[in-house]
């Protein structure tokens, strides 16, 4: 299987593999503007070729630039790994991941880490500790992972969150980003759910890897959904089933 890197010349024709057949939607659109400025961060997402049948990417930054509630600077941070249908099972999200530890290695790194869940949207820890990372910080159902090169002190998850939770104890909050282009069609199931319910909402855009780690309820942080103080998902929910969660 060919790997082959997506950058700023060539993104527009290639993609960035989630989203390629709605590539007119708001949501890749503005995915598509984030990519352009996360570039100059050194931000890498490579992809399997699709010629041959591959279906899957990963998508990583330098930690200081990590769209996560962490602090990692000094080691390569993995945002994204996935790999879906007929690439399933075949090794391909190890070979991703050997990408991103050697562009860790070669540009002096301490490691690399990423924040894994068994829901939704990030790949589990039981993947990781195949590769020999370790846990090195939890807030559940999220596990901060990491594979160390050096000695050097462990990354952790930025901020109180239940203390930033507390700040959100009236009505729905839905934070969102640009990172993940499905996003933009979760916010609007979640402004969808609580029109029907008469909910008071606010929604905050999360503009930058500052205001993440600043402002992000979850260690996920690009996407929240927030309801009296709790979190309600960090994932998409659809209009139906969060009527139904936030009846509940």
């Amino acid at each position: 299987m060919n790997i082959f890197e997506v950058d700023r010349e060539n993104v527009s024709e290639r993609g960035f593999f989630c989203y390629m057949s709605k590539r007119k939607s708001e949501g890749y659109q503005r995915k598509l503007k984030w990519l352009r400025d996360r570039f100059d961060e050194g931000l890498k997402i490579k992809m399997l070729d699709l010629q041959l049948g591959g279906r899957g990417f990963i998508e990583y930054v330098p930690g200081e630039f990590a769209w996560r509630a962490v602090d990692a600077e000094g080691y390569m941070f993995v945002h994204c790994i996935w790999v879906a249908g007929k690439s399933k099972g075949k090794g391909y999200a190890t070979l991703l991941l050997s990408e991103c530890m050697k562009d860790a290695e070669k540009t002096e790194m301490q490691g690399v880490a990423s924040v894994a869940s068994e829901g939704n949207w990030l790949v589990g820890k039981k993947f990781f500790l195949k590769h020999d990372f370790e846990p090195v910080d939890s807030h559940p159902p999220f596990t901060l992972m990491v594979k160390k090169f050096t000695g050097a002190q462990s990354p952790s998850f930025s901020g109180d969150f239940n203390k930033r939770l507390a700040m959100y104890e009236k009505g729905l909050t839905i934070f969102h980003s640009d990172q993940c282009p499905y996003i933009d069609a979760a916010v609007g199931a979640a402004l969808d759910a609580a029109n029907e319910l008469s909910l008071r909402t606010r929604v905050i855009e999360l503009k930058s890897a500052e205001n993440v780690r600043e402002l992000s309820p979850s260690p996920y942080g690009v996407f929240s959904i927030v309801y009296e103080g709790r979190l309600i998902s960090y994932h998409s929910v659809s209009k139906k089933d969060l009527v139904g969660i936030l009846k509940g």
